[in-house]
């Protein structure tokens, strides 16, 4: 029998002290996403322009050729966004979508017409085609058209080939209506031999979005600077904020949080600056667009001011909570509790109360990576992949707090396998690589990662070491997960809360590993004296 399978009498302070956190930090988080939190009241819920893109439902992608969206799918989007909107803004022509001039006409609404300008010279004709042909049936609900978005950013087309397609737009458009190129604003700067091909600027800013990220506390003046950084360079040129928003949920770039309450106090504060300085704008975008999430990730899909089913995610004026329905997480950690209690089957107090600590935050944190997974997963494999992972975690945490609670009673106990440790720490490393080298848009599944980080290094506090020969591969693991968490803190300028939380759940492996192998070499010690 292993030293650490035998019941010991030794203080178990640091263990009981790292459950009883856990657990309240499990409870805290959940509490503390459902205070409301005062913002500045937007000046009116009623907004000049919003992007309009209709793929909301399931299936629904403009990557799908066979995709079509009716006449009364659009009729019905454009009747409730009437109601917050004066106008919409478009992106294509096809699958549909040529009908959203006449459909906004009729309840009062200008639509800023978009067409999609690719690499394919076929499909870039078509588009042209069908917008003229709007055009001169509707134009006096034009408010412009947008001749390809992004394009420059993508990498699709030269600067000179996109002049050109704006003159075969012009060549075929109503006279009267005025055309436009819309991208980031950079490229506008880099590319002013375009502004001669357009009637006005549209440039995108999106604070969350820029190569340095900037916080909501400091986004608007940033849109505030920009606008006026572009004015300045095309003198005489009106100049429009063709898309600027925040997003609902997604990983966290550096200082710039995605969030409701963030996506809330962006919107109402530059509605209040684009008050006062009469600057034509419009804001991205109506609904949340699930179809992004497979460019973008998660945050590519929430930036919506509605969600997919055309709720509001946040009112205009008042307070706004996080998460609404809070209390599910401690609901989780209680029912956490109990399971922990029933499968564990304690054989003393002392056992009890560390099998229902570890249930309780095991309860919270799986709660918090489902919540995630309501934002992150689409196809159904995201859906079973993810569920597999919450449930080899819970296994493992439900294993760790049956051998901790047998400590801590100092009854025998059985070590946990050495392998479930090198497998935990093998994906960790794995996925601190994906981190590293191509992070921009994964989230960090701290609440998964939560139950085997934690768990291992409580079960090293309190003295147990896994059965198993000792690899040199897993104490390299241990390093390697601790480095590459470290990396991604870097990378985010340190200034980034999660990026922090993730390096403090990467180092307690290597707490699991490397604090018994120290404590084995003072016993030794102790023993040759």
């Amino acid at each position: 029998m292993t030293p650490a399978s035998t019941p010991s009498t030794r203080s178990h302070w640091p263990a009981w002290l790292g459950l009883l956190l856990a657990a309240l930090a499990g409870l805290a988080w959940w509490w503390s996403v459902g205070r409301p939190v005062d913002l500045p009241d937007a000046p009116s819920a009623r907004i000049a322009c919003v992007s309009y893109a209709p793929y909301r439902r399931e299936g629904q992608t403009p990557y799908d050729p066979a995709t079509f969206i009716s006449p009364q799918q659009i009729d019905a989007d454009l009747q409730a966004l009437s109601r917050r909107f004066d106008c919409v803004r478009t992106y294509s022509q096809g699958q549909g979508l040529d009908v959203v001039p006449a459909i906004a006409g009729r309840y009062g609404m200008k639509v800023l017409m978009g067409v999609w300008i690719g690499r394919d010279a076929a499909a870039n004709a078509r588009e042209i085609a069908l917008a003229a042909a709007t055009a001169r049936a509707h134009p006096e609900v034009l408010r412009g058209v947008i001749v390809g978005n992004e394009v420059l950013l993508r990498g699709e087309q030269s600067s000179a080939a996109l002049a050109g397609y704006l003159r075969q737009a012009r060549a075929v458009l109503p006279p009267a209506v005025p055309i436009t190129y819309a991208d980031v604003w950079e490229f506008w700067l880099r590319h002013p031999e375009l502004a001669g091909s357009v009637d006005y600027i549209t440039v995108h800013v999106l604070p969350y979005w820029e190569d340095d990220p900037v916080p909501p506390a400091r986004a608007v003046q940033h849109v505030a600077d920009v606008y006026a950084r572009v004015r300045a360079a095309f003198p005489g040129k009106p100049v429009m904020i063709g898309e600027t928003g925040w997003p609902s949920a997604g990983r966290p770039r550096q200082g710039a949080t995605a969030s409701v309450v963030n996506e809330a106090r962006y919107l109402r504060e530059f509605l209040r600056y684009a008050a006062t300085v009469q600057m034509p704008y419009n804001v991205i975008e109506a609904f949340d667009q699930g179809w992004k999430r497979a460019q973008e990730g998660t945050v590519g899909g929430y930036w919506g001011i509605f969600d997919a089913q055309a709720r509001p995610k946040f009112p205009m004026q008042g307070p706004v909570t996080e998460v609404p329905s809070w209390w599910l997480g401690w609901l989780a950690a209680a029912l956490g509790g109990v399971l922990f209690m029933v499968v564990g089957r304690p054989r003393g107090r002392r056992a009890a109360l560390a099998l229902m600590l570890a249930g309780i935050s095991s309860g919270a944190a799986l709660a918090w990576q489902v919540r995630q997974m309501l934002y992150a997963c689409g196809p159904l494999w995201e859906w079973l992949l993810s569920g597999a992972a919450c449930a080899a975690a819970l296994v493992t945490a439900l294993m760790l707090a049956r051998t901790l609670a047998a400590v801590v009673q100092g009854v025998t106990v059985a070590p946990p396998s050495r392998r479930w440790r090198f497998g935990w720490l093998f994906v960790l490393a794995y996925y601190g690589l994906l981190l590293v080298f191509d992070g921009r848009y994964r989230d960090f599944p701290l609440g998964l990662f939560a139950l085997p980080a934690v768990g291992y290094a409580l079960v090293a506090l309190a003295g147990v070491e896994p059965v198993g020969a000792r690899r040199r591969e897993e104490a390299f693991l241990a390093v390697a997960v601790s480095l590459l968490a470290a990396i991604v803190l870097t990378q985010e300028l340190g200034i980034s809360l999660v990026a922090w939380l993730w390096l403090g759940l990467n180092a307690l492996p290597g707490l699991a590993v490397l604090l018994p192998s120290r404590r084995s070499a003072h016993q030794q010690h102790r023993a040759d004296q």
